[in-house]
């Protein structure tokens, strides 16, 4: 039986991993843990065999006043839970880190993410994570198994962040741009069985999960409609104003382009379960 500590209690990732794995339960005990005051540097590490530090301050802001909390709690929480680790024999550290490491989107052309892709972020929230990678990766070694887990935007039930945005714009907007536009996008349930591959496997590196396909925003937004029975009549006419703004934040976020390259994301055991549609109608059915 894998003992598993997940570090960051009632987080949307780490709730949602504690139940998956329920539902083996001769294999794995999982217990989450607080770590939002300093009661957790007395917690016994040593009787896990992993810990997965979902704990983090999640999505960018624009506010510069959030800007040393993010580093706070993003890169130095993350390396002092991650040195307690390996102090105290655990045998893998799994970190979530995100695609924000290389930046943001770009509206207009593709932007794919490649091995030779460098790590370029272009706001703190996605420093704070590069940040965080470059202070654990030296405590690695053949004892310590690091993962470091980069996804993509993440969705499902009671998801939060940028999906249930575009869902609720969905449910009510009459219009939407037709803008052509690609993004990798991984559903909780992907990322679920993912992360129990890499502890059943005992991995260790740097991996890039996603789900099988690239989605649009137009697609996206289609699609969420027609579960809602709503219509939306698509035009092109508002495609040139976008493009005016495409160094917003937001609207960089809804149309920009930011794709994994599918090799990256390629695994020995499949962990793709849902496909786009699938979860989008569990996503919007359960929510």
């Amino acid at each position: 039986m894998k003992k598993i500590l997940i570090t960051g209690k009632d987080s949307y990732i780490g709730t949602n991993f504690k139940k998956y794995l329920e539902k083996y339960p001769n294999n794995y005990y999982v217990e989450e843990l607080d770590v939002r005051d300093n009661d957790w540097k007395e917690f016994d590490f040593s009787q896990f065999d992993v810990v997965y530090h979902v704990a983090g301050i999640a999505h960018s802001t624009p506010d510069e006043s959030q800007r040393e909390f993010y580093y706070k709690v993003n890169t130095d929480l993350t390396y002092e839970v991650a040195l307690k680790a390996k102090q105290e024999h655990v045998k893998q550290f799994i970190f979530m880190s995100s695609i924000i490491v290389y930046g943001s989107g770009t509206i207009g052309e593709d932007r794919i993410i490649t091995k030779d892709t460098p790590l370029t972020p272009d706001n703190f929230y996605g420093d704070s994570k590069k940040q965080a990678e470059i202070k654990i990766k030296p405590l690695e070694d053949e004892n310590f198994k690091m993962v470091i887990v980069r996804p993509p935007m993440i969705y499902g039930p009671g998801s939060r962040g940028n999906y249930p945005l575009l869902a609720k714009f969905a449910k009510k907007t009459p219009i939407f741009p037709t803008l052509e536009n690609k993004r990798s996008m991984l559903f909780l349930g992907n990322l679920m069985e993912f992360i129990k591959l890499m502890i059943d496997n005992e991995e260790t590196g740097i991996f890039l999960p996603q789900n099988e396909e690239y989605v649009s925003s137009k697609e996206l937004i289609k699609e969420i409609a027609k579960i809602h029975h709503h219509k939306i009549w698509f035009t092109g006419l508002f495609n040139p104003i976008i493009k005016l703004f495409n160094k917003q934040v937001y609207v960089n976020k809804v149309f920009g382009n930011l794709m994994i390259d599918k090799e990256l994301s390629n695994y020995k055991d499949n962990y793709c379960k849902f496909s786009i549609d699938k979860s989008v109608e569990v996503t919007e059915v359960l929510s």
